[in-house]
């Protein structure tokens, strides 16, 4: 039976939230936040460890025996845009808004999960439950969820909060950034010379537009490409002998990054560079007891375009929490208060009705077996 969320419970999150939008934390100085959150946890009886700006701790009752389950936000920030029109570090609630840089994007989800987690802190539950409160989500750097996954120890499954509309997203896209080079020969304009890498660059182009990968997710739907800078030429009078372009590339999970950048290659003429192949589309198993659980509460199920941490983790996942993807990075961010609570509670029922379900044993892979790299 689901234990009642106390509204001073609710309250104290959205102090909590208050308190870190006061407190700057962009992405690799998050160290105040990091405090913020250590002591608020701390003053509630958890042992907390951490990892740089990486909070962390386990349940009361954990056992090696019991599978895992992650709840994991992150504390770090975007930088404030300057067409913010409220002091981004002021918290104020006006109408039931509470406004603020991080509120939504994601604090909200953060301090829900917290509140969640102490929740279940003393309870004896089938399975453990680890909180992780990671930096570096915003920059995708490497001392955020990456550098503290190997001290967390075996995770059988993760609960990743975003702010989704309490939707839960069952897969994830990924990403891959292409930086791609056309060639040609120099020569000078007013001479029938050369061989323009502007127009060669335009046919990779063009293809990048009108191209449709064969296999579509059936959750995710089909790769996206979009070509978003172009940079080409020096001189009015010469022809250029390289252009460059970069393209933003949205994988699904009905290809691997690395397949995908190879059926590019395939067919372009330009010099593909990939940044990194990292940043792996996501997602859970139709037959997992998270998506049993979420028909059962009528809680809406769809695959997100966004990229979040799931992308960092091998582990099954699924993303959700408060709030609405659509405000994030926007000025003059915002969450409702009521969204908090609401929060609070659908984790809480989802992690209750997890616990009439066994919790499947993840079966590790290793960078090969998932063809990720």
């Amino acid at each position: 039976m689901v234990q009642k969320i106390e509204e001073n419970q609710k309250a104290q999150a959205v102090e909590l939230l208050k308190e870190l939008i006061r407190t700057p934390s962009l992405s690799g100085k998050e160290e105040k936040t990091a405090a913020i959150i250590r002591k608020f946890l701390e003053e509630r009886g958890v042992e907390v460890e951490q990892v740089q700006n990486n909070v962390w701790c386990r349940n009361r009752n954990f056992s090696k025996e019991k599978p895992t389950i992650l709840l994991n936000s992150h504390h770090d920030t975007v930088p404030p845009g300057s067409s913010y029109t409220r002091p981004p570090h002021e918290p104020s609630v006006e109408g039931g808004i509470l406004y603020g840089l991080g509120s939504n994007d994601a604090g909200g989800p953060l301090v829900s999960l917290i509140a969640t987690f102490l929740h279940f802190y003393e309870r004896e539950l089938p399975f453990n439950l680890i909180l992780a409160a990671t930096g570096e989500e915003e920059n995708f750097g490497e001392n955020g969820i990456p550098l503290l996954l190997p001290d967390l120890g075996r995770i059988d499954f993760g609960i990743v909060g975003e702010p989704t509309k309490m939707e839960l997203a069952v897969a994830e896209k990924g990403l891959i950034v292409l930086d791609c080079l056309a060639h040609g020969v120099r020569g000078h304009a007013a001479r029938e010379e050369g061989e323009n890498s502007i127009y060669n660059a335009m046919v990779d182009i063009e293809w990048f537009r009108t191209y449709r990968f064969e296999r579509e997710s059936a959750t995710l739907g089909p790769v996206k490409m979009n070509v978003t800078i172009i940079e080409g030429g020096s001189r009015h009078n010469v022809i250029p002998e390289t252009c460059n372009f970069t393209v933003d590339v949205r994988t699904t999970d009905a290809y691997t990054n690395r397949e995908v950048a190879e059926i590019i290659r395939n067919h372009v003429r330009s010099e593909v560079n990939v940044r990194s192949y990292r940043i792996n589309p996501s997602g859970i198993d139709s037959s997992h007891p998270i998506v049993s659980v979420a028909k059962h509460l009528g809680i809406p199920t769809y695959g997100s375009p966004t990229v979040s941490d799931q992308a960092r983790m091998s582990f099954p996942t699924v993303k959700i929490g408060p709030g609405d993807s659509a405000r994030s990075h926007t000025a003059d961010e915002y969450i409702q208060v009521e969204e908090i609570g609401n929060g609070i509670e659908v984790y809480v029922q989802i992690l209750d009705q997890l616990t009439e379900h066994p919790i499947p044993h993840y079966e590790i892979e290793t960078e090969d077996q998932r063809g990720q790299g």
